[in-house]
């Protein structure tokens, strides 16, 4: 098969990833809908060895690192193209998921995070995370975040990334950028967290904390003074704190609640809907932590429902609650309300309905 034709074809026509799986045509994601390559053959076993080789490219620990693990993370440039590529197997055949990488990042304000993730970059202490499920764009915004502080502030910013996607050059900050895994810059993530005290970063970026070590070291991190942006893979806001705590044994999680609510500045959680206009939509939920957030969060018995009110009533501080988003995004004809009302449970539809008359009499008025 021809692997270059076929990324081209997917530059044309802006997908965002490629899947190449054997007894099946190459498949595009476009704005979120699959894709079949139409004028591709189906791929067989022989197929799926030659891309693999050319990913590898005889990459001797990457091919260690599959052979070991069955399954390998890694990136690939493809003309001015990076890709961050995921090869796995399924009945002993390699199986590819690779995804475009856009040279240019998009700007921090058409991405649609609002404005207060933003100015949060400027606390000179303590954690900012960036949390959403998989494909909910948290690597983009992260990244234009890291953009945004490169071209405004004058800060040493230190990234661990396990692929590393968008390069970033040095403007007014000073960047550096490490990958992680096996014959990469640093083993692990906690490794990479716990070498950075050394490194006199201002900024510490940590693509993903999947583990309870991760945790540990950011945290240590944020209290020594530093200001740490990490992203966490959970649906929601008060999910994201529910799961912090949940790293911990149940006899240090008063300790962790205590830190965490001195150390916690901002949680923005993002999910993508397609739009009405066929693109890709932000439906951003934000948690500012104040005293009230705070207090929530040291409590013994952690509500859920209560820090989805403490949202809700913290607006004027720069909170947004998912039904607002939702709504405001209905209201603009972004979405339709069956989209709008597919994120939210049943429960909470009457609200939803009260926000978007709300609005709709506030936008009235203008």
């Amino acid at each position: 098969m021809n692997l270059d034709k076929l990324l081209d074809e997917a530059i044309k026509l802006d997908a965002s990833d490629v899947h190449l799986i054997c007894d099946n045509k190459p498949m595009f994601r476009i704005a979120r809908d699959l894709v079949p390559v139409e004028d591709s053959e189906v791929l067989t076993p022989e197929d799926m060895s030659e891309v693999y080789d050319y990913l590898i490219k005889g990459n001797v620990e990457k091919d260690e690192v599959f052979n070991n693990t069955r399954k390998l993370d890694t990136s690939y440039q493809y003309k001015d193209i990076r890709l961050r590529v995921n090869i796995s197997l399924s009945d002993d055949i390699p199986l590819c998921t690779l995804r475009l990488i856009k040279n240019e990042l998009p700007s921090y304000e058409s991405l649609g995070v609002p404005d207060i993730v933003r100015r949060m970059t400027y606390q000179t202490q303590g954690l900012i995370l960036v949390t959403g499920k998989t494909n909910s764009g948290k690597s983009t915004t992260l990244n234009a975040l890291v953009n945004y502080i490169n071209e405004n502030q004058n800060k040493k910013i230190l990234t661990l990334e396990n692929p590393v996607e968008y390069k970033h050059h040095s403007k007014k900050s000073l960047i550096v950028q490490k990958e992680i895994g096996k014959g990469r810059d640093s083993l692990t993530f906690s490794d990479g967290v716990k070498n950075s005290l050394r490194e006199d970063c201002d900024i510490l970026v940590i693509g993903e904390i999947r583990d309870k070590v991760t945790m540990e070291a950011a945290i240590e991190m944020a209290e020594s003074g530093h200001l740490v942006i990490g992203t966490l893979h959970t649906k929601s806001c008060a999910e994201t704190i529910d799961r912090m705590i949940n790293f911990y044994e149940v006899r240090d999680q008063a300790t962790i609640k205590y830190m965490l609510s001195s150390l916690l500045k901002l949680v923005v959680s993002q999910r993508l809907l397609k739009g009405t206009d066929g693109k890709l939509v932000l439906v951003p939920e934000v948690m500012v932590v104040d005293n009230i957030v705070a207090g929530i969060i040291r409590k013994e018995k952690l509500s859920v429902s209560e820090i989805e009110d403490a949202i809700q009533s913290n607006l004027e501080k720069g909170s947004i609650g998912l039904i607002n988003s939702l709504a405001k995004l209905f209201v603009d004809d972004k979405i339709t309300l069956d989209q709008a009302k597919s994120q939210i449970e049943e429960k909470n539809l009457e609200v939803l309905n009260r926000t978007i008359m709300q609005l709709k009499i506030q936008k009235g008025r203008q």
